[in-house]
């Protein structure tokens, strides 16, 4: 049986950074964004590169730094628990939690339960 869901961005601010915080992993970023985050962050592309990028094979991931959840991406903020870029935010975190695995075909009950469990913005309207 699939669900219907949907996602409450507005969740974020009360959530504490879960998809920011936990396990080491990584923050895939692309050019446009780099660039983009840079221009936000009113700093050089060079600058905000050598300072909040690694390189990960033929992809870019930003650094990580240690926090009190365990990981955290650069750019959490462990004081306010949120997120320093949110508004210029990478795909990869835009889309959270709704990555390979939890795409909507798939949902059943029990993946509806994990995806809320990750991330409180998760809502299911109803079974179908």
């Amino acid at each position: 049986m699939a669900f219907d869901f949907s996602f409450d961005g507005s969740e974020c601010v009360t959530c504490g950074g879960k998809c920011c915080t936990g396990e080491s992993g990584y923050i895939f970023v692309n050019i446009d964004e780099m660039l983009k985050i840079s221009d936000f962050l009113n700093i050089s592309f060079d600058k905000f590169t050598q300072t909040y990028v690694k390189k990960v094979g033929y992809r870019f991931s930003f650094l990580e730094k240690k926090s009190t959840d365990g990981n955290a991406c650069v750019f959490f903020d462990d004081e306010t628990k949120k997120c320093l870029i949110y508004e210029v935010r990478p795909k990869q975190c835009i889309d959270f939690p709704f990555w390979e695995g939890y795409k909507r075909e798939n949902i059943d009950e029990k993946t509806l339960k994990e995806l809320y469990e990750l991330c409180k913005g998760v809502k299911c309207l109803k079974k179908f």
